[in-house]
């Protein structure tokens, strides 16, 4: 059974089934049946169901069953089979090629075409519908031209054979130029130059951007040494010429990679770019040297913003330095000046309540008005100067962070406020435990004096305030809210209030615009925020943020 399948698989290597025969196998089949001296001969090909007459003389061929062949009863034995009357022999005399169901078969010679590695693939077969003989010199030229047929067959299978390798090789031309065309695209359609160079540092490849940078394609007749002067190759500078051990392509191939290297392509009559080259060293997987390759991309704009960065770096470095020399001034003048106008302002508040406790008696109501708008005036102008030195405290004393208890900082505002708080019979409440946070406890102790003084300032006059302060830990702030029931800030001014000197009502000439703005800085040195909501039925509510305590 495997030698049939071999058998089978051989003659359909052959490709000869179902496909028409040329001239030479029909010449040979007449020439057979002259030989015989037989009216009709055919060439039989056998597969595993049929039999194909591929050519025949005398007769129309066709097909017919294998189990009606002839030839296929003793085509396994391999040898050439003589019958002088078919009707007589037991072996065939029930063929229906005999019995004349197909024919009338009776002087029959079969001899096989076997390849050379030994398989069967079908017949030389002469007949006639006469006994007959056939002597040794007729069985010998029968047997030639089997092997002339199988000589045919060789060719033909080596011819076709020939035309699929071509065919092969013609497709695998075209997949390859295909790429080509396709990888000759791709590097001409990026914005990035590539550059390659034989293992001896000669260029071998320009995609469109190198050949559009440099104003030259690749010339593989330029000596290595000449690359710089060729390609006008410079320095980052743009005034030193790039030597041989600098160029990018030529350190690749000799280092083996080169990585972000810096140089400038000044070409004549074209712009000038700075480029970034990146490359490797090639080699076949046996290690064979190929060359390199370099990747050139354009960082001209990207040079020129760092060139403005580091500008603007510098000018900006010039304007802190001169901010904090004229922040020190102001806070050196805010002391002066709060010191030289504190004491002549408390020298007048003195007197003007000396002559309103002294002389009083003696002063008219005019007087009197006139001493009270002073006393009131100097009042004022000390609370304002005490705000100023406030803030400038706030904007520049050092902040010293460190865990903090926030309801013991609390505390310590309310006794700073305690007079106030009596006077207003105001109430200042938690109703949960405030946390701990990492701040700087003076400024957030006057954060929080700020806060509350504004809610008793600013209170509703039909009912003594409430102030409510609560804190809440978030994933890496304290989230503090200090809500009252006073008057209120208009939605229109809720942004505005931090501003410096900024007043809801200016009018009302009850504060100098100060309290919220150093708290702002307060809380901006911390690296937090600060707004003001609605307290829900009426009110302020600051929200404001502080580091977590970790």
């Amino acid at each position: 059974m495997d030698d049939e399948h071999e058998r089978l698989a051989t003659l359909h290597e052959y490709g000869l089934l179902d496909a028409p025969a040329d001239d030479e196998l029909g010449a040979v089949v007449r020439v057979a049946a002259l030989v015989a001296g037989v009216p009709t001969a055919t060439l039989n090909l056998i597969d595993e169901n049929r039999q194909c007459q591929l050519t025949t003389t005398g007769f129309q061929g066709g097909e017919s069953a294998r189990e009606d062949s002839m030839c296929a009863i003793r085509l396994l034995e391999k040898r050439t089979i003589v019958v002088p009357d078919a009707s007589q022999d037991p072996v065939y005399r029930d063929n229906p090629w005999v019995t004349g169901r197909l024919a009338a078969v009776r002087f029959y010679v079969s001899v096989p075409l076997v390849t050379p590695s030994g398989h069967a693939l079908g017949t030389l077969c002469v007949f006639d519908e006469v006994p007959g003989r056939a002597d040794e010199r007729q069985v010998a030229r029968l047997e030639d031209l089997a092997r002339v047929i199988l000589a045919l067959f060789e060719r033909r299978r080596e011819a076709r054979a020939r035309a699929e390798l071509a065919a092969v090789a013609q497709r695998a031309l075209h997949e390859a130029e295909t790429r080509q065309q396709l990888l000759d695209a791709v590097l001409d359609s990026v914005d990035v130059a590539i550059v390659a160079a034989d293992p001896f540092g000669r260029l071998s490849l320009f995609n469109r951007a190198a050949a559009e940078w440099h104003g030259l394609d690749a010339d593989a007749t330029v000596d290595p040494g000449d690359l710089s002067d060729t390609y006008a190759l410079f320095e980052t500078d743009g005034v030193t010429p790039l030597g041989p051990d600098r160029i990018p392509l030529l350190r690749a191939l000799r280092d083996g990679a080169v990585d972000h290297a810096e140089i400038m392509i000044r070409p004549p009559a074209r712009e000038a770019r700075w480029v970034s080259a990146t490359g490797r060293r090639l080699t076949a997987t046996d290690g064979i040297p190929l060359g390199a390759v370099v990747a050139m991309t354009d960082v001209s704009a990207d040079r020129a913003h760092r060139i403005e960065m580091e500008a603007a770096h510098a000018a900006l470095n010039a304007t802190v330095a001169e901010l904090e020399r004229s922040n020190a001034e102001l806070t050196n003048f805010a002391a002066v000046a709060g010191h030289d106008l504190a004491s002549p302002l408390a020298v007048v508040s003195g007197y003007l309540e000396l002559l309103a406790d002294l002389h009083g008696a003696q002063l008219d109501e005019q007087a009197r008005g006139w001493v009270l708008t002073a006393a009131r005036s100097v009042a004022r102008m000390q609370g304002l100067i005490q705000a100023l030195l406030t803030y400038a405290r706030a904007g520049n004393a050092p902040t010293v962070c460190r865990p903090t208890d926030l309801a013991e900082v609390l505390g310590h505002a309310m006794v700073d406020l305690r007079t106030a708080i009596r006077d207003n019979q105001a109430t200042v409440r938690t109703p949960a435990p405030l946390p701990a946070a990492s701040c700087d406890p003076t400024l957030v102790r006057q954060l929080l004096q700020n806060l509350i003084g504004n809610s008793i300032k600013y209170r509703r006059p039909d009912r003594p305030p409430t102030i409510t302060v609560t804190a809440e830990v978030t994933d890496d702030r304290v989230l503090v809210r200090v809500a009252d029931d006073g008057i209120g800030i208009p939605p229109a001014h809720r942004e505005r209030v931090f501003d410096m000197f900024a007043m809801v009502d200016p009018a009302a000439r009850t504060g100098h615009g100060i309290g919220l703005s150093t708290c702002l800085r307060i809380v901006q040195r911390h690296g937090g925020w600060i707004r003001a909501e609605e307290t829900p039925g009426g009110g302020t509510t600051i929200v404001f943020t502080l580091p977590r305590t970790l």
